[in-house]
């Protein structure tokens, strides 16, 4: 097949999570034999256009002109993502399957399909309902009607987790016949060539403490603010551990001054953002990894502690419960609930023999259940349910 994929990020653009689940879908899409065009927003140092290992990369420039607001910036990012998608049409045919990530490039995604009468399918992450909690403003308003529209527009909605499924039914009022559950994966070899280096991890906790470790993005929905409260409980029953906070985002500055006034932030490093080969080092150093979110529509960094081969302590929501069944392969704490969460930590400083076999649980499941060879190809059966449908029924033709 011939796919166009859109998608506001891909590597080496990181906003979110998308960018490591477009990569690693195109990729092993692209190794099946499929032509797999991403059409994405440029990123400075990178190229405009590059062969990337099995995808055809498309970066667009924004146009010249500043804009009032983010929502003027995603139209003027639309037109420059049409603009190559055409110039693409011209020089490669018409592509088999248009394949939108989320709202941002949803006017590109409805254009292409009704002027090239090329089937749409969708992957919704996240709602703007479900990272607010509700809708609030005009805004959130603007953008929860873009995310209705492109599940209107799209013949089939591809969500990852269970949990995800019932929300877009919830809120898009989306009939269930029309979405399909694929999860997200993990590189099985992401962690190829690390080991623990002891003269790194020395620069985050002395050789006697344990490492406690957050990543993710420093917003509310990530629950980092769950983790500090949740600091003097584990201190008080096991002393010899230090708590290390990896992200960027506009909580730090919160975060920092909670530590202070807890009156631990000796015991809290935030390391700010760091590259993914200090992550991944980080990563191979760490004792326990913690994902306290409130919001998560599927969880793909608590994959990456299982395939780090680190025990995982996650909240019981969205799609984090789904992938840890509690006391197998990861723990799970109540949500919100920072007095459930220290004495999950706790389970597992004080049980390393348990912590080992949740690792041993997790590296089984991770490898068997969410690596993306499987999951590129549930992805082209969902591709070729549509375009069997569209054969049946004539559409655009």
């Amino acid at each position: 097949m011939r796919i166009l994929m859109l998608s506001w990020e891909y590597p080496p653009r990181i906003v979110g999570g998308i960018s490591r689940v477009v990569y690693d879908l195109a990729q092993n899409l692209g190794q099946k034999g499929n032509e797999v065009h991403v059409v994405t927003c440029w990123e400075p140092g990178t190229e405009d256009f590059e062969k990337d290992k099995n995808v055809l990369v498309h970066r667009v420039h924004t146009y010249s002109i500043n804009t009032n607001n983010f929502i003027d910036w995603v139209l003027h990012l639309n037109f420059a993502l049409l603009e190559c998608a055409i110039k693409i049409f011209n020089e490669y045919g018409v592509v088999d399957i248009i394949h939108a990530h989320d709202w941002i490039v949803a006017f590109t995604a409805r254009v292409l399909k009704h002027a090239y009468s090329v089937p749409l399918v969708s992957t919704i992450h996240a709602t703007e309902y479900g990272r607010n909690q509700g809708i609030h403003n005009s805004i959130n308003e603007y953008i929860s009607g873009v995310e209705w529209w492109l599940t209107y527009e799209s013949w089939k909605v591809i969500v990852n987790s269970r949990y995800m499924k019932d929300e877009v039914v919830k809120i898009f009022q989306l009939p269930p016949d029309k979405i399909r559950v694929i999860p997200n994966g993990v590189n099985l070899e992401k962690f190829k060539g690390y080991e623990k280096d002891y003269d790194f991890r020395r620069e985050f906790a002395a050789d006697n403490e344990k490492i406690i470790f957050f990543v993710g993005r420093l917003v509310n929905e990530k629950g980092a603010h769950i983790l500090l409260d949740a600091i003097p409980k584990v201190l008080y029953h096991y002393y010899d551990v230090k708590f290390v906070i990896t992200g960027k985002g506009p909580q730090l500055d919160f975060l920092r001054h909670k530590a202070d006034s807890m009156g631990i932030s000796s015991k809290v490093y935030f390391t700010g953002y760091l590259d993914d080969e200090n992550l991944h080092r980080l990563f191979k150093c760490v004792d326990i990894a913690v994902f306290p979110s409130l919001y998560e529509p599927f969880g793909i960094v608590a994959l990456e502690g299982m395939i780090a081969n680190v025990p995982v302590v996650v909240s019981d929501t969205g799609g984090l419960d789904e992938i840890v069944n509690h006391g197998e392969d990861g723990m799970k704490s109540y949500t919100g609930n920072a007095n459930s969460l220290a004495d999950c930590i706790l389970e597992l400083l004080f049980n390393p023999q348990k912590a080992e076999e949740i690792k041993a649980k997790a590296m089984e499941k991770v490898t068997n259940v969410y690596n993306w060879d499987i999951i590129s190809l549930q992805t082209m059966d969902v591709y070729r349910e549509i375009l069997e449908e569209r054969r049946k029924t004539g559409w655009g033709r």
